[in-house]
């Protein structure tokens, strides 16, 4: 009898430490997140906005378009590291996709009218408008914008378009990503946390722009690529950076509703659930969670 009470107990302790099932609305919550993250496309995205299929897009994309672009993206990710730390709380209030993707669309027009010259212009300032665009996401998830972390893991959004649909799951997938990129973020966020950011050539800033900088520039050739087709015109390119703008808020969506997930469930749980709504594999599902998290 004793050994049954003491079982009972034992039972009851462990069910007090257990890990919180997800609610509904969580739940549902974590379905979107998963296909925002997993299933968004800006290939398709652009593919739709010009109504073009999205296999020619991505044929689209010769070697020196990929390297201007792997530049103008590095180029843009220095500006927005600069605003990230300093200013980015600044006039951030509700999340307003619309506004910022019309904002990023006007100059999308511009870029679109002079061409791929124009573009190296163009792609920081409409870099900037969408991270307001991600600040805004962050902060209505719960994200404090004056804490470094956010910051950089606002800047992380930009690492997350990359993804191509023949990409193998254990190398892209939303967790893989972060896996890959713990170390330079949590760098760089201690960083910044302890000095700030006077020195913008600092070791940790410059580890992180080069692991943020190759994804974000393989999504800003697609962008590139699309605006240079001819006869795309203003109109083509303000649709185009209309749809450029919608895919990092939608990725930012995902991206902030696992953070707040994760700050109320724990990393483990989220991930565990995440990726049986992804479809992982039963091997990466029962491996290693992720340990470093930003």
């Amino acid at each position: 009898m004793k050994q049954h009470e003491s079982a009972q107990a034992m039972n009851s302790d462990a069910g007090a430490f257990a890990a919180p099932a997800l609610s509904v609305e969580d739940s549902s919550a974590l379905d979107e997140a998963v296909a925002l993250l997993e299933r968004t496309s800006l290939a398709a995205t652009i593919a739709h906005a010009l109504g073009r299929p999205a296999a020619r897009l991505s044929q689209l994309i010769p070697a020196p378009v990929r390297m201007f672009a792997e530049r103008a993206a590095h180029s843009a990710l220095q500006r927005a590291v600069l605003v990230a730390t300093h200013s980015l709380s600044a006039g951030a209030g509700p999340a307003r996709r619309r506004l910022h993707a019309a904002m990023s669309a006007a100059s999308g027009a511009a870029g679109g009218a002079f061409g791929l010259g124009a573009l190296a212009v163009e792609l920081p300032v409409s870099t900037l408008i969408i991270l307001r665009s991600i600040a805004d996401v962050a902060r209505a998830e719960g994200e404090d914008l004056h804490a470094p972390e956010t910051a950089i893991a606002c800047l992380q959004v930009f690492a997350l378009g990359g993804r191509q649909p023949a990409d193998d799951y254990m190398d892209s997938s939303y967790f893989a990503l972060r896996g890959l990129m713990a170390k330079s973020v949590s760098d760089a966020a201690s960083y910044i946390a302890s000095h700030g950011l006077s020195k913008e050539g600092a070791p940790a800033i410059a580890r992180l722009l080069a692991v943020l900088s190759p994804r974000f520039g393989l999504v800003a050739s697609q962008k590139m690529a699309a605006q240079s087709l001819p006869v795309i015109g203003a109109l083509g390119g303000a649709a185009i950076n209309y749809a450029f703008s919608r895919h990092f808020h939608d990725l930012a969506r995902g991206h902030f509703t696992v953070r707040r997930l994760e700050r109320t469930y724990g990393p483990e749980m989220v991930q565990r659930e995440y990726e049986v709504r992804a479809g992982a594999p039963a091997s990466k599902r029962d491996g290693e969670i992720l340990n470093e998290r930003v």
